[in-house]
C-alpha cells in the first residue's frame, strides 16, 4: 500500500508543561517530531476510541447470550 501524505493543518493547542517536557524528550529520543508524535498518538487515540463501544456491544451480546453458562463456570 502507498503511502499517501496529506498536507498538514495547523492547529493550536495547550499542553501541561510537564506532559509537553515529556513529549519533546520522547520526539528527541525518537527521532521524530512533534507534530508527527502528536499526529499519531492522537490517530491511536482515536482508533482505540472507536473500537471500545463495538467491543462493549459484543461483550454485552456475549453476556446475555452466555450469562448463566459463564456465571457456573466462574464457580
Amino acid at each position: 500500500m502507498k503511502d499517501v501524505r496529506v498536507k498538514a493543518k495547523k492547529f493550536a493547542t495547550q499542553l501541561d508543561p510537564v506532559v509537553l517536557g515529556r513529549l519533546r524528550r520522547f520526539a528527541r529520543q525518537e527521532d521524530r517530531s512533534i507534530s508527527r508524535v502528536v499526529n499519531d498518538a492522537v490517530a491511536e487515540y482515536l482508533d482505540r476510541s472507536e473500537v471500545r463501544p463495538a467491543f462493549r456491544r459484543a461483550m454485552d451480546q456475549v453476556l446475555d447470550e452466555h450469562g448463566e453458562l459463564l456465571e457456573r463456570l466462574a464457580r
